[in-house]
């Protein structure tokens, strides 16, 4: 007997299968496009327009002109000004900042008479990429105003660069607090995921059809031993960062971990939503893997969300991912606490009970 034999049956079966499940042929092949085109246009490496605050102590022309060459750059957008060093490490902590501007009050007063002046930057050091490009810039900046003053001797200004909350620059304290984050949502989504439609593959979902059960008691039910796991999960992940990374924990881990409940809600939510749609686990298990590249890509982890298009700065909006992101790095590297963080727990709830909602709305119409 041939080696090959029957491998044309088999053959043209699979090519029957395909014809008739179209969702995993367009899958194939339109998913990877349009990946391809969103990431293509919204990664971008050059960092622009880092928000910036400004602590002028004692305000006179040379600081304004000053001022106003870091904000005729592309990579600086003042955003406010403060009037005291409390206020300008607080709009960095609560990360309504990446970078802040100090200028000192005899700024002026030591230009004019050529003693050299002292000018500061301080960067958010929780994003390293960010906060090379800053730094990169200010010494670029200072050096041109020195050269603009063009007097013999030493420099004129002096530029005091510093890095908050990671002054080492430690790779893992950038990556591995939003890499909890992204993890986490993706195995939430794909277990919640696959375990609805393996309930409907075996034909136990349609039964509770003749039960009293409600359709938003049905997704709470499915729900939370997953959200539950997903819990533990984010305190294991944690525990191994802290030892085996060495990732210090500067803020509460209450403060966390309660921010963490809506996150995996909303999750879950995801999981649930695509659970509705999905007609077999192989295509759940896809469809719950297409959201990896986003939440990894757009929401902030890698690549800054400021560099990206308006459009696509929109979708960050609308990934879970992104706001727990700015949890973790928030508590972990920068110390914030719930008073700085609640927003985007704010965020985060609305979402997690719009997908549950919905999840519930569209499980109800594919029973009935």
């Amino acid at each position: 007997m041939s080696l090959f034999a029957g491998a044309w049956p088999m053959l043209r079966k699979e090519f029957v299968h395909l014809r008739r499940d179209p969702g995993t042929v367009i899958f194939a092949l339109l998913i990877p496009v349009i990946q391809l085109i969103i990431f293509g246009f919204a990664l971008n490496m050059n960092v622009r327009q880092i928000p910036t605050v400004v602590y002028d102590q004692a305000p006179s022309q040379r600081s304004r002109e000053l001022i106003a060459r870091f904000r005729s750059t592309d990579t600086f957008a003042l955003v406010a000004q403060v009037t005291s060093d409390a206020a300008l490490e607080h709009e960095i902590r609560r990360g309504h900042a990446q970078a802040a501007l100090k200028i000192p009050y005899d700024y002026a007063d030591r230009v004019l008479a050529g003693r050299g002046a002292t000018v500061q930057l301080l960067v958010d050091g929780s994003d390293s990429t960010v906060s090379s490009a800053a730094l990169n810039v200010f010494n670029a900046l200072i050096l041109l105003e020195n050269q603009r003053l063009a007097r013999a001797g030493p420099p004129i200004v002096e530029a005091r660069p510093a890095v908050l909350f990671n002054p080492a620059t430690r790779s893992p304290n950038f990556f591995v607090p939003g890499l909890v984050a992204a993890l986490v949502q993706i195995m939430v989504i794909i277990l919640v995921a696959l375990s609805v439609v393996r309930e409907r593959e075996r034909g136990t979902l349609e039964q509770l059809t003749v039960t009293p059960v409600q359709p938003l008691g049905v997704m709470l039910g499915k729900m939370i031993p997953y959200v539950t796991l997903g819990f533990l999960e984010i305190c294991w992940v944690l525990l191994i960062m802290r030892v085996v990374f060495a990732v210090p924990i500067h803020g509460s881990l209450a403060t966390l971990l309660l921010l963490a409940v809506p996150f995996l809600v909303a999750s879950a939510g995801i999981g649930l939503l695509i659970s509705t749609r999905a007609h077999s686990q192989a295509e759940a298990f896809q469809m719950a893997f297409g959201t990896m590249l986003p939440s990894i890509f757009l929401s902030g982890y890698i690549f800054p969300i400021n560099n990206m298009p308006p459009q696509f700065q929109l979708v960050s909006k609308i990934i879970p991912t992104t706001y727990f992101i700015e949890v973790t790095r928030g508590v972990i590297l920068r110390g914030a606490g719930l008073a700085d963080l609640w927003p985007n727990g704010a965020v985060l709830t609305a979402m997690a009970l719009a997908a549950v909602g919905l999840a519930a709305r569209q499980f109800h119409r594919r029973l009935s």
